[in-house]
């Protein structure tokens, strides 16, 4: 697995990171899911993306990988769902910390976001300061901030983000000429959320109540013609994209898991296929806007 350096942060991450959002329900079989991170592990995976809002995700990382602290990378998203604490405030950002740290079971976390919170609240609440504290306390390594649009552009200017995670995929590349540059300039780490923009093309008809209607009506104006595996094409385009540290690929099946290695270990797009991609979603951007 490659590695690459995250900004300007001095740590290291995987090409391909793994996004345990999936490993949070509390109904899932547990020995699975042990054989699952440490499998990703084993493969060369260092960077675990969870969050507080994950169910059983951080503490079961905690549990299953805690012997491995070491080989791994530690990322989290905070702000909110502290009982006792009031959302987005700096109080309730250190009380998430406090109480990742625990669940992960670990003396420091590496990378630790706000969790898609508005550029008031980044402005206002005192988020920011709390991140910095437990930075200086040695709580965590990068203050970070997970977003889109004009959120993730205020947190880029603002100087005290050493990484952004933002959606990057195959229908999602609104970033790609203007706030990713702008990222990498200021020696920032970027972590590429959705990189398979929710697989759209597992429905034939356009899906309805599900996340993925949006990204299924780009992909669908955009008309791709490619004679290509589609999950293979969106890994790939993001993973390979100008700027992007890792791509985090959300799964609970240990042979999804597999395949993506593989799907990584065959390195970047053609260089016809990739710009086809690009050119078709801004021959067809009808105002589009990153998705949250």
């Amino acid at each position: 697995m490659e590695l690459r350096q995250f900004g300007f942060t001095g740590l290291k991450v995987s090409a391909l990171g793994f996004g345990a959002g999936h490993i949070g329900d509390y109904n899932s079989d547990e020995k699975a899911i042990n054989k699952l991170l440490n499998t990703a592990v084993d493969s060369g995976i260092t960077l675990f993306d969870t969050a507080r809002g994950y169910g059983a995700s951080e503490e079961r990382i905690g549990r299953f990988l805690s012997h491995r602290r070491n080989e791994i990378i530690l990322s989290t998203k905070v702000g909110y769902s502290i009982p006792g604490y009031k959302d987005w405030t700096k109080e309730c950002v250190i009380a998430g910390i406090n109480e990742a740290l625990k669940q992960l079971r670990t003396d420091y976390i590496d990378i630790v976001h706000l969790h898609s919170c508005s550029k008031e609240i980044l402005m206002n609440n005192g988020v920011i300061d709390a991140l910095e504290k437990a930075k200086e306390d040695g709580k965590i390594k990068v203050a970070s901030y997970s977003g889109e649009n004009e959120h993730l552009s205020f947190a880029i200017e603002s100087g005290r983000f050493g990484s952004i995670q933002t959606s990057i995929n195959i229908a999602d590349q609104i970033n790609l000429d203007s706030l990713l540059p702008r990222a990498k300039v200021k020696g920032m780490g970027v972590i590429a959320k959705r990189p398979a923009a929710n697989a759209p093309w597992r429905f034939a008809e356009q899906p309805s109540g599900r996340y993925v209607e949006e990204y299924w009506n780009r992909l669908k104006r955009m008309n791709l013609r490619l004679d290509l595996d589609l999950q293979d094409v969106a890994l790939r385009f993001a993973a390979f994209t100008w700027g992007v540290d890792s791509v985090i690929a959300g799964t609970n099946n240990i042979e999804h898991l597999k395949e993506n290695i593989k799907l990584i270990e065959k390195g970047p797009l053609p260089y016809d296929v990739y710009y086809e991609i690009r050119d078709a979603f801004k021959q067809n951007n009808i105002n589009w806007i990153g998705q949250i």
